[in-house]
């Protein structure tokens, strides 16, 4: 009688052991679950997250561009230039329409030196200045105004019905610069084209001189007038550095403008969103064969 009993009590013994243990595996488990280890785990990932945005957006920061605006178009040249390269044209002188004036801007001046049944010479000189701003997601605005000095080139080289095309890279104005020369056959008669494009850091300076002999007088010498657009060319590129403050000479390839002021937000707008990324700053100047028939 005292056996059953006793193994009864053996039994529950046992019971109630192993039911108090089970509280004890859930505790240390959830202790495991819930280390320290863990959550240096969480810490990290949530650390490296944040270093991979910071690194995200400190990638999108560019520099700014060295010029902040632009000077008048139609002041780029002194009194004395436009005597000699547009001697009966000098207050001629006729501003494109922009919708930007802070981004782009273009001149342009027309002589006509009537001679009557000797003939007459006709000139024309036009100027267009194109500004970049750095873009986060495009670049810094040298960058883009070197992108756009290349095509521009490209496309000065590529004018229909243009004979004897010849270009060459010159010194001496700004960071990059091309001269491209050609004729030009119009109803009028031979136009010699100059066309001399330029960089100056964010800024693309392009000058466009022609001349030709009208009503049976000679053709000027191509020589002259290439001599008189690269002169111009040096004076447009000097005037942008000018109008942002910078001192000295930006003629050299080495030169390195002092940036000019931020400008206010109403003039921040980029060329491209402007008015169209490769758009001629000049397109709204009077072409040269237009005004020579006129003149006529």
């Amino acid at each position: 009688m005292h056996r059953p009993v006793q193994r009864h009590r053996q039994r529950l013994t046992r019971i109630l052991v192993g039911a108090a243990a089970v509280p004890v595996m859930l505790v240390a488990s959830g202790c495991s679950s819930d280390s320290g280890d863990s959550s240096g785990d969480d810490t990290q990932k949530d650390s490296g997250a944040s270093a991979s945005a910071s690194t995200t957006e400190a990638g999108s920061v560019v520099k700014e561009a060295a010029y902040a605006k632009l000077p008048e178009p139609c002041k780029v040249f002194t009194s004395k230039t436009l005597e000699e390269l547009v001697p009966k044209g000098a207050k001629s002188s006729k501003e494109g329409k922009s919708g930007d004036t802070a981004t782009r801007g273009s001149c342009s001046w027309d002589s006509l030196d009537n001679n009557g049944v000797d003939g007459s010479q006709f000139r024309w000189l036009n100027v267009s200045l194109l500004r970049f701003e750095s873009d986060a997601t495009r670049g810094t605005g040298e960058k883009l105004a070197s992108e756009y000095f290349a095509k521009h080139t490209e496309d000065a080289r590529a004018v229909a019905g243009a004979k004897d095309t010849k270009s060459q890279p010159l010194t001496g104005m700004g960071n990059e610069a091309t001269l491209v020369t050609y004729d030009l056959k119009k109803k009028e008669g031979t136009f010699k084209q100059q066309t001399v494009v330029t960089r100056v850091e964010n800024v693309v300076v392009t000058v466009d001189y022609n001349g030709a002999g009208l009503a049976g007088d000679d053709a000027p010498k191509v020589a002259d007038l290439t001599k008189a657009a690269q002169k111009a060319a040096k004076e447009a590129v000097q005037a942008v550095a000018t109008a942002n403050g910078a001192g000295g000479s930006a003629g050299g390839s080495d030169a390195t403008p002092s940036p000019g002021k931020s400008p206010d937000k109403s003039a921040s707008k980029s060329p491209t969103q402007s008015s169209g990324q490769g758009a001629d700053p000049g397109a709204d100047s009077k072409s040269p064969t237009k005004s020579a028939a006129k003149k006529d």
